[in-house]
């Protein structure tokens, strides 16, 4: 059994993110994602929502072919399966779809139509946060597109935290990038990115609780709006 495919205990796992956390936390993103795969090797992955695939392309930079896992919750806009299936399309990268345990008319069904508007904690709960638990069963780490400067709730992301929820090591490797960078970024490598950052949305998730932001509002404004809710659940 090699290092990268090394079962750890829950323990060594956390002194694992615990310690990366402090050494990494200066570290460029790549170095990051490089610390993942080597320690890691297939039990990591990437986790994309397609606002853009940049922390996707940066994995497959340091390993070619990586797993990058989407959440399809049957809400998307179009535009994001567009964006989900050009990353699988013409990036060297393994797109892995999770789907909830219900479709759309399965839940409206059981709970009632719009459960998004009544009750959006248990719809995110349903539709995201079940499906990326079950989804990440077999890695024992995993990456996200995190920043702090995306909004207040996001401010003291780690670079390399232990996700005490799913018991993973959880991987942001842009978590000290600014818009500007991250812009720099999908310039200068061409990186794929969901058309509806061009039309006024900072921050896409699903449609029905998704508008686009006004000036001087942070990224995530656009989320759940009116509705005092600011993070679907999967990162906290």
């Amino acid at each position: 059994m090699t290092t990268t495919q090394k079962e750890r205990t829950e323990d060594e796992l956390r002194e694992l993110a615990e310690r990366a956390g402090r050494e990494l936390e200066d570290a460029p993103a790549l170095e990051v994602l490089r610390w993942a795969v080597d320690t890691f090797g297939e039990k990591f992955c990437v986790t994309s929502s397609m606002e853009d695939a940049v922390v996707a392309h940066l994995a497959s930079r340091v390993r070619p072919g990586v797993d990058v896992v989407f959440l399809d919750t049957g809400y998307h806009f179009p535009e994001t399966i567009g964006t989900r299936d050009a990353v699988d399309a013409v990036m060297e990268v393994n797109v892995v779809t999770l789907t909830p345990e219900k479709t759309v008319a399965e839940q409206d069904a059981e709970h009632g139509p719009r459960l998004h508007d009544r009750d959006p904690d248990l719809c995110c709960a349903l539709r995201k946060v079940r499906p990326l638990e079950a989804g990440l069963t077999g890695y024992q780490a995993w990456a996200t597109g995190l920043r702090r400067d995306e909004s207040p709730t996001r401010a003291n992301t780690p670079v390399v935290g232990w996700d005490a929820r799913r018991r993973k090591v959880k991987v942001s490797p842009i978590a000290r990038w600014t818009q500007d960078d991250v812009d720099a970024y999908v310039a200068e490598h061409g990186v794929l990115t969901n058309p509806l950052l061009m039309d006024g949305y900072a921050s896409v998730g699903c449609a029905p609780c998704t508008r686009r932001v006004l000036e001087g509002e942070d990224a995530r404004a656009g989320r759940w709006a009116g509705r005092g809710k600011t993070e679907c659940g999967l990162h906290g």
